[in-house]
């Protein structure tokens, strides 16, 4: 019988986790891909949080606003007290708060949509009986780029560069309404194509989720004044796929001060 030698991926660097705005009442960071937002039964062996790292940046206390999947990288704000976040969670709710995130996905999509398809709730997060809620995302698209590799069956590969407003917050809502309109997220192992993602990881070392959380707008809640908050694209593998589809110039101009909503 022949011997299969398995060989472990070799361990990838530690993102530290960027504090991008603190004051009394939030904090904001910049979370890397591939780290958990909290603690949680859905993955009860690990041991390394964003909430747990912020905690330790800061000193203080902190209790979550809302959360990133954990292949999802970017911006994730806590507050410092449970009024706090029940406060910024009120403009969640009522849809005075808004979130932008930039994705790579496969093909071209419209220049701009919505999509309005409502999603059932994930096993795994509930108890009993499922749900299926409305579930809304307006989306712009940015950029386009076009490689000449044959992935699947075409003799070359199109993307998107897309800017995501989510208008309601359901479980891993982004990566499932771009699977639903053809159109999956790069790196999307749950929803994506299998195809593209090998070729990224082969290619270009690529091992993430091309989701990155960029941008909120929110009242304070203790000032009411507007808060613009914005977490830049550090993770070096984001960069180097940006920078060989040619995007990395559109996320720039998107970037710029008065760019906000969809």
């Amino acid at each position: 019988m022949l011997a299969v030698q398995w060989r472990a991926r070799k361990p990838r660097p530690r993102q530290p986790v960027q504090i991008l705005h603190q004051d009394d009442t939030l904090i904001a960071v910049n979370k890397p891909s591939g780290l958990l937002t909290h603690r949680s039964w859905i993955d009860a062996d690990a041991d390394d949080f964003a909430l747990q790292r912020a905690r330790a940046l800061t000193g203080r206390r902190l209790y979550p606003v809302h959360r990133l999947d954990r292949p999802t990288s970017g911006l994730l704000l806590f507050a410092c007290s449970p009024d706090a976040a029940r406060a910024v969670q009120a403009q969640m709710d009522d849809g005075t708060l808004e979130k932008v995130y930039l994705a790579v996905v496969r093909g071209w999509t419209d220049e701009a949509g919505r999509i309005d398809h409502a999603l059932a709730d994930d096993p795994k997060l509930r108890q009993g009986r499922l749900a299926i809620r409305p579930a809304v995302t307006d989306y712009r698209r940015l950029a386009t780029a076009e490689l000449p590799v044959s992935i699947e069956t075409y003799p070359s590969a199109r993307f998107s560069l897309v800017r995501l407003v989510p208008r309601t917050g359901r479980s891993r809502q982004l990566r499932r309404h771009l699977a639903h309109i053809a159109h999956p997220i790069i790196g999307d192992t749950s929803h994506g194509r299998g195809a593209y993602n090998r070729w990224f990881r082969k290619h270009l070392d690529c091992h993430r989720l091309l989701l990155h959380a960029h941008s909120m707008v929110l009242r304070h809640p203790l000032t009411g004044e507007s808060l613009r908050l914005r977490a830049p694209i550090d993770d070096p593998a984001m960069i180097r796929a940006l920078d060989h589809l040619g995007l990395t110039v559109a996320v720039r101009q998107d970037a710029s001060p008065d760019r906000t909503g969809a």
